[in-house]
């Protein structure tokens, strides 16, 4: 192939690499893990992406798949400068896989290796780049959770933090005792090495460590066997010797307390104040050596694209048939229809709300053949109950369409046009919802649950939480639910079922600053539920705990469960 060189950056695809996936040719492989394989490849219009497919027992795990298609559902609001934005993916597959932009540079662990440390300018542009990348990477609900050299790229103009929020998705497997690191040891922050809750200060912590690495060659905890760095990670002080003056500042992100590290701005802030010139990423930001290396791989790639490959084989008869979810009120295609070549997500029309932009047309399959005659024979005598029932029902569910015209709440329709009864509401008085906690309103009483990390609005359980949310109109703690539906009443809305589905404008969030002692939320849930919540206040003053209190009434399926 031309232009393919059998190095650390592109290798020649394997015996049992598959040679296209989901319409994209791979070119190459660019390196594999406890996660998966990544390949380079292409889009339609010939721009490179790294395409990572993951381990196949990974992907046959139910609790990963869930964790990766929230974490890639997050990722995809991640759009920062010094990130790989997500172009495409696929979490339903027989094999999911990821594609992000490619970018045509070494890894900081590989520059070091091959070139040595890097000079002092260099370092502080590379640690207020990947600074600048945590904000956006944290601001989106993320914990990288696995910061390590190896997943730095050197680009061009300046450093690109990748593989953010994947080694969460694999903390909750069963298989993360069989042979699958989550987290690298050396890079490790005392709390995550000591299994405590993991937060955005554990990255500040491996941000420092992978400094030490960048500046020095080595890392702040020495080398030998995994438990005896992970003892000193926790223990001892890192070893800062040979470390430049300007880089003092980098001890406070190595503190053992996660509370006396500094966030990312406060990074980038004293990277530009150990720097004797303003920071910019000029384009010549690496010694020469590596920014030519950058240049030639630039060149190998663009040669890749225009090299032959050979054909994917046709998957065989029996191989299993990805079949994406159809959003309602779009027809089934047709068998004899050809389905077109998968487009990337940023190259897809937007389709209107509320389905997401990355979801596929839904494709047609035949009905499987009913085997047993028996079975024939049952789904009969239930069709032939069911005809009984609703005709014992006529004369009540037409009684309830009449009531339902004066004004009062109107139950969703069956499939026959008929209107079912009105769900009995539940009621919680006094639920305490601690901050970053969130309640399911199938639970009964709803208690609070959290995660390991990640924020409650990328929960997918989460019916309503109360958590912080930062952006640029009101800093203040919030409430709402993952469904991204909740409606604040004002005085003169009746809290009920009835008031809840007449409201539609709906709201991601409201702030705690909006609500006082007896404001109601209407709250929708993707599975169906209704919910009331009446807010009666939040933690006092000098409470060790944050919390808010709420009243709980909730009507239980009470519209059609939705796939948004």
């Amino acid at each position: 192939m031309s232009g393919l060189r059998d190095d650390d950056e592109f290798r020649p695809l394997d015996s049992g690499d598959p040679r296209a996936v989901a319409g994209y040719r791979l070119a190459a492989r660019l390196g594999s893990g406890g996660m998966g394989t990544v390949y380079l490849s292409y889009t339609p219009g010939g721009h490179p992406i790294a395409l990572k497919t993951i381990r196949p027992e990974l992907g046959e795990d139910g609790e990963f798949r869930r964790r990766f298609r929230q974490e890639v559902r997050a990722a995809q609001r991640v759009q920062g400068l010094y990130t790989a934005p997500v172009i495409d993916f696929d979490t339903e597959g027989a094999r999911p896989w990821l594609a992000t932009a490619y970018v045509a540079g070494p890894s900081l662990a590989t520059a070091v290796a091959e070139h040595g440390p890097l000079p002092l300018p260099s370092v502080l542009l590379l640690l207020a780049g990947m600074a600048e990348a945590l904000s956006v990477i944290h601001g989106a609900g993320i914990v990288h959770r696995d910061l390590k050299p190896s997943n730095v790229l050197l680009a061009g103009d300046g450093p690109r933090v990748i593989d953010f929020g994947i080694a969460r998705a694999a903390d909750a497997t069963a298989l993360t005792g069989t042979g699958v690191s989550v987290g690298t040891p050396a890079f490790m922050s005392p709390e995550q090495a000591a299994g405590r809750p993991v937060t955005p200060a554990s990255d500040v912590f491996a941000l420092g460590q992978v400094a030490v690495f960048a500046a020095r060659g080595q890392g702040a905890y020495g080398d030998g066997p995994s438990h005896a760095v992970l003892y000193r990670i926790v223990h001892e002080e890192p070893d800062l010797d040979g470390m430049p003056g300007q880089l003092a500042f980098v001890a406070r992100c190595l503190a053992k307390d996660p509370a006396d590290r500094p966030t990312p701005a406060e990074v980038v802030a004293l990277c530009q104040e150990a720097s004797p010139t303003p920071l910019r990423q000029s384009g010549s930001w690496l010694p020469a050596a590596l920014t030519a290396q950058i240049t030639q791989r630039v060149s190998a790639s663009a040669a890749l694209a225009s090299a032959p490959t050979a054909a994917p084989a046709a998957p065989p008869p029996t191989a299993p048939v990805t079949r994406p979810v159809r959003p309602a009120g779009h027809p089934p295609v047709p068998p004899a229809v050809a389905q077109p070549p998968r487009v990337p997500v940023y190259q897809q029309p937007v389709p209107p709300r509320p389905y997401p932009a990355y979801v596929q047309p839904y494709v047609w399959q035949p009905p499987r053949p009913k085997r047993r005659v028996g079975r024939k024979i049952a789904i009969g005598a239930a069709v032939g109950f069911a005809l009984l029932w609703g005709v014992g029902c006529v004369s009540v569910l037409s009684h309830l369409g009449d009531t339902a015209d004066d004004g009062s709440s109107r139950s969703p329709s069956t499939a026959t046009g008929q209107r079912r009864p009105d769900p009995k509401p539940v009621a919680f008085k006094g639920v305490n919802i601690p901050n970053g906690y969130w309640v399911r309103f199938a639970d009964s009483p709803p208690k609070p649950v959290t995660g390991d990390g990640s924020s409650p609005w990328y929960e997918d359980t989460a019916d309503f939480y109360y958590a912080d949310y930062d952006d640029t109109d009101d800093d203040t703690p919030a409430v709402g639910s993952y469904s991204d539906k909740v409606v604040l009443l004002n005085n003169a809305e009746h809290g009920s079922l009835a008031t809840c589905r007449k409201v539609t404008r709906y709201a991601e969030r409201v702030h705690l600053s909006q609500l006082s002692k007896g404001s109601q939320i209407c709250v929708y849930t993707n599975s169906g539920h209704i919910a009331l919540v009446t807010y009666r206040g939040s933690a006092a003053r000098h409470s060790p705990s944050d919390y808010i209190t709420v009243d709980l009434t909730i009507w239980r399926n009470a519209e059609p469960a939705s796939d948004d």
